[in-house]
């Protein structure tokens, strides 16, 4: 039995994390949370008290926040080499909670169609939904990876989020966003993570007999 549990629906950010295990290699064991009573039951408030998926089990240990997931999964499992040196973690530390700041802020007020108004931009982190996007664009030109020259779990989160905003327009289509996604979703590891995450689904959607 692995000592790595996975809590995820598979129709939620878990896919991100599902992504992250399945490029580390290791043996890791699903427990598929339904939405509703299931996900807000005490039982699984031990794992997360927000009532919410992803988390992970490792041990003794218990990480939620896809972020957070990603980072230490990438700390806790060195030989997959999907964390810089440490000396060399400055855009790998710097984009991934980007993502998870400002453009979760700024995507999120965009689909709930919030507008902040003129005078109280300077109270909101993220400045402007425009301002994120140019910066995001800025961090992918010309690069092949978010954090130096090679992939990590910074490009797993960076680019999940990518691919989810493409697909469900809470990211602008340019160019530069497509390139980089088109680039990551090719990756054995994240087509693996898509069949195992829609497979699943697909069970849930089906009709009682």
């Amino acid at each position: 039995m692995s000592e790595l549990h996975f809590y995820t629906h598979p129709m939620s950010r878990g896919r991100i994390a599902r992504w992250m295990l399945e490029e580390l290699g290791e043996p890791y064991e699903t427990h598929f949370v339904a939405y509703g009573p299931e996900m807000k039951s005490d039982t699984y408030r031990r794992i997360n008290p927000m009532g919410k998926v992803p988390a992970i089990r490792h041990g003794e240990t218990i990480v939620t926040e896809c972020a957070a997931i990603c980072a230490y999964l990438a700390d806790a499992f060195p030989a997959a080499g999907l964390a810089p040196q440490p000396r060399q973690r400055g855009d790998y530390y710097r984009w991934m909670f980007f993502v998870a700041g400002p453009l979760e802020a700024a995507s999120t007020n965009r689909s709930l169609k919030v507008e902040v108004p003129l005078d109280l931009k300077g109270m909101v982190g993220y400045g402007s939904f425009e301002t994120v996007m140019d910066t995001l664009e800025i961090a992918l030109t010309d690069r092949e990876f978010v954090a130096g020259d090679r992939f990590s779990a910074a490009d797993v989160y960076v680019g999940a989020h990518i691919g989810w905003g493409l697909q469900f327009g809470s990211v602008e289509r340019r160019p530069v966003f497509e390139t980089y996604f088109a680039g990551l979703s090719a990756r054995p590891a994240y087509q693996r993570a898509r069949r195992l995450d829609d497979t699943a689904a697909a069970e849930m959607q089906k009709t009682p007999s």
